[in-house]
């Protein structure tokens, strides 16, 4: 895992009309890590994802893209540093097949003409690289299930070879099944060298994946935390903001011991 993050956000704020949504958001992602980014709804977390898709862009505070301040104001200056979004709607076309979808918008051409032989050669192993089991890549993505729909819009954001991809909710109205299947694609993501940001509010999916957890509430950072040292209790009380919350604990810990 490199020292120095592949994205991070410095002071970050984003305010819509009287509504301050954001209020000086630090947050780092490194190659080869999954962060999860959690917190209550209205905690700031879709803002603080479309601020980084380009979608919002900030009102102050600074991005960083391998350590350099970079602007990041459209969807494409997003996605030409490097960072891929798979929203929660995934914008799938129902009535077309896999390979189409996932070339959708990039479409490779001979000529004048799709090069659709290229494209099904690299959806084939695209997929069979992320070890992605489908029927056929020639069946409309409606018949497909929504594991595998979840999946698929995966592997669309990585056509780019993006550094950073950005998941929303991407286990939220799936079965057991269907969500062991999205968390190991996840894995395989960490293993390929690339920073994920994980948006759930299914800790026991946190728990599977991620190596560090971000929460956010009211618009600020109320903790950073590595799971593997950790308690479920301390994330929960840091998202809902107990009085005695696990930074509290945290510091009175470290107090305790400096005595």
């Amino acid at each position: 895992m490199s020292a120095t993050p592949q994205l991070a956000l410095r002071g970050v704020s984003k305010r819509f009309g009287a509504v301050q949504a954001l209020t000086k958001v630090d947050l780092e992602i490194r190659t080869g890590e999954v962060v999860a980014l959690v917190g209550d709804n209205g905690a700031g977390k879709s803002t603080l994802v479309k601020t980084v898709a380009g979608v919002h862009p900030i009102d102050s505070g600074t991005v960083e893209w391998e350590g350099r301040p970079v602007s990041i104001h459209r969807p494409h200056d997003a996605q030409s540093l490097g960072i891929a979004t798979v929203y929660q709607d995934l914008a799938l076309c129902d009535n077309l097949d896999v390979v189409a979808n996932l070339f959708l918008g990039s479409e490779l051409r001979s000529a004048t003409v799709l090069d659709e032989i290229a494209m099904e050669k690299r959806a084939r192993e695209l997929l069979e690289t992320l070890s992605i089991r489908i029927p056929s890549v020639r069946i409309p993505v409606a018949s497909l299930s929504g594991g595998q729909r979840q999946v698929v819009a995966i592997a669309r954001a990585l056509i780019g070879d993006p550094r950073v991809v950005i998941l929303d909710e991407p286990t939220a109205a799936l079965g057991v099944e269907q969500t062991a299947q999205v968390l190991d694609l996840v894995e395989r993501l960490r293993q390929r060298g690339l920073g994920v940001i994980l948006i759930s509010h299914n800790m026991a999916d946190v728990r599977a994946v991620a190596d560090r957890v971000a929460v956010l509430r009211l618009g600020r950072n109320n903790g950073v935390f590595r799971l593997a040292d950790t308690s479920h209790e301390e994330i929960v009380a840091a998202i809902t903001g107990a009085a005695d919350n696990a930074v509290t604990r945290r510091e009175a810990r470290t107090t305790e011991g400096s005595k």
